[in-house]
């Protein structure tokens, strides 16, 4: 196993840079260095030197030994001050290190996969947590990396193991008297497990959500004040405002934090018909966005019709509150007026919606699950026509262990693994 190394902060100037090394000769490699040794677990400052003895920084060295490291390996980061040249020298005196070589993008949390250190969710809300700019993104990254979808997979396969293990013994004693009836006991667990998978596949899509981000939609006829209101959220002219109609024409997008959760909000173009090709396309576009919206802010008249139906969730104000002589359930972007309870409501529909989220994150995740209850439902199945046709139902559920096995990494996921840590960085 190579010896590698990395800037594991970021890139540019900082008060403090972290340098890692990882390898059976990190420690090694480390002393060449350092004025004095290191201790194989502990810190200590040290005189960082080049080959030629040159004074490179003082540091914090901090030495791990594995096992018992991020990575199962031996580990030493240097703690260096933060300039762009401190850290270009460090590096440099590291690439003229016998047997030592510049990590790969993601190297270090591939070792700590391949040692047992994480499972492959983990890695994933690992890069969930790195990405994170909102709260919720944060607690619910921070959820999976600290192997909650982990515990449940292995819960769900002792289960499932218990359940095939059953089926076997009956298979096995086929022509012997068998004392207890296991189908009971084996549908019990099955039927346990399947609900379990059920609810968290449900919750999948509200977490992806959390991580890429709510959309909500405004939507409205041609110059009601969707663009100003956009921009009074913003807090910024993110878009153009003008008094002619069909100004808009594309998809306007502005993410930012509402409560804690991501959100990005869609101006569009308003709705109406149009004899102009271009704006024509932009409506279409508006009314194909706001279709897929997690929510939708409609500026019309109480009397309006809307080219479009409410969904659950969905919220109705009347446009240019500023103009009118009764305000109630108006909004102005212009003055700000009902803009609080605006974004109010539109955190506490979110939030509540957040409240549906399980541990399970991703895709992946989902399509795993999937594959594990369907399994599932097949042996149930199976079972009920009776006990010449256990084999076949232990097989299925051999093949849901399958499924969660991959679910968290331990087989068949080798083609995920490079598009997967290409999204991390050299030192992580």
């Amino acid at each position: 196993m190579d010896t590698i190394f990395a800037l594991a902060s970021a890139q540019g100037k900082a008060g403090v840079s972290v340098i890692r090394i990882s390898g059976p000769l990190a420690l090694t490699a480390a002393n060449q260095i350092c004025d004095r040794p290191l201790p194989a677990k502990g810190r200590g400052l040290r005189s960082l030197l080049d080959l030629d003895g040159t004074h490179l920084d003082e540091a914090l060295v901090l030495s791990f030994a594995g096992p018992a490291s991020f990575t199962g390996e031996n580990i030493v980061e240097f703690q260096v001050h933060g300039s762009t040249a401190v850290v270009a020298a460090v590096l440099n005196r590291l690439t003229k290190t016998p047997d030592l070589r510049l990590a790969d993008p993601g190297e270090f949390t591939r070792r700590a996969l391949e040692n047992g250190k994480l499972d492959l969710a983990q890695v994933e809300a690992l890069a969930d947590l790195i990405d994170a700019e909102t709260e919720a993104q944060r607690k619910q990254a921070q959820v999976v990396l600290s192997g909650g979808l982990g515990q449940l997979a292995e819960r769900w396969r002792v289960d499932l193991i218990r359940a095939a293990s059953l089926i076997e013994v009956t298979i096995d004693f086929a022509d012997e008297d068998v004392p207890v009836d296991v189908t009971p006991e084996v549908t019990s667990l099955l039927n346990a497990v399947a609900r379990d998978l059920q609810a968290e596949t449900e919750g999948v899509k509200i977490a992806e959500r959390i991580r890429d981000g709510f959309e909500v939609a405004i939507i409205g006829a041609p110059n009601v004040g969707k663009s100003t209101l956009l921009n009074m959220l913003a807090g910024r002219e993110a878009a153009i405002t003008s008094e002619y109609a069909g100004t808009t024409r594309d998809v306007i997008e502005v993410r930012m934090d509402l409560g804690g959760l991501p959100v990005t909000l869609l101006d569009t173009a308003g709705l109406r018909d149009t004899d102009d090709h271009v704006e024509g396309i932009g409506i279409e576009l508006a009314r194909k966005r706001a279709e897929q919206a997690d929510l939708r802010v409609f500026l019309v008249e109480p009397d309006e019709a809307i080219d479009l139906d409410m969904k659950p969730g969905d919220i109705r104000l009347r446009p240019k509150g500023d103009m009118r002589q009764d305000p109630d359930g108006s909004i102005s972007g212009k003055t700000g007026q009902g803009v609080d309870r605006l974004v109010a409501h539109i955190s506490d529909t979110l939030k509540d919606r957040s409240t549906q989220v399980g541990v399970a994150t991703r895709t992946r995740h989902r399509e795993m699950m999937l594959a594990a209850l369907h399994s599932l439902n097949e042996a149930q199945l199976v079972l009920k026509r009776g006990s010449e046709f256990y084999e076949i139902a232990a097989e299925d559920i051999r093949s849901a262990v399958r499924s969660l096995e991959m679910l968290v990494g331990r087989v068949g996921v080798e083609n995920l693994l490079d598009e997967i840590f290409s999204s991390f960085c050299l030192g992580k």
